[in-house]
């Protein structure tokens, strides 16, 4: 499958002013966001559906049911692009076309794949707990992950190909 576009042509911001250039705190964003969105294609119809999520520094992680369309979609075609974002306040003004708002975006392009190895999916599951739940420790707060509830899960991995983020602010 040849790629339509490279990866400086898809994380190209026309609002340079906004950019927000700096891996780290792109990185620091994917962490501290609590859902993302997932968009798959086949057959160039787009599919986008809200999940949880695990960035672990290298990879993205979310799970899914054992059968669905994010499942084919992916076996399909394994490119996906995942967002996450944050609204700061509302920004009214005097004319309609100065209305805004405040807000940060973050944009992934990758390729996912469904982990098989039982250790991979177990650390991925235990990712998503740990970072939905920091306070609660598996075999002390609760059982945990059994085979069979891991076997019924789908759990993927995002190989991070490139990305981009940007910011607006109000003017002090």
């Amino acid at each position: 499958m040849s790629d339509p576009f490279s990866p400086d042509e898809l994380t190209a911001i026309r609002r340079t002013d906004r950019a927000i250039t700096n891996d780290a705190e792109i990185a620091d964003l994917l962490r501290q966001a609590d859902i993302c969105r997932i968009a798959t294609s086949v057959n160039d119809q787009p599919f986008i559906s809200a999940n949880t999520f695990w960035y672990d520094g290298e990879r993205i992680f979310f799970h899914t049911a054992s059968e669905g369309r994010t499942l084919t979609n992916i076996r399909r075609n394994p490119r996906v692009c995942l967002e996450v974002d944050w609204r700061g306040q509302w920004l009214p003004a005097k004319t309609a076309l100065a209305f805004s708002v405040e807000y940060t975006g973050v944009v992934v392009f990758g390729r996912a794949y469904l982990l098989e190895d039982a250790t991979e999916k177990e650390r991925a599951l235990q990712g998503l707990l740990d970072k939905y739940f920091p306070d609660l420790k598996s075999g002390a707060d609760y059982r945990p992950i059994t085979p069979e509830e891991r076997d019924q899960t789908a759990v993927f991995a995002v190989d991070v190909e490139a990305w981009s983020a940007k910011r607006k602010v109000a003017a002090s």
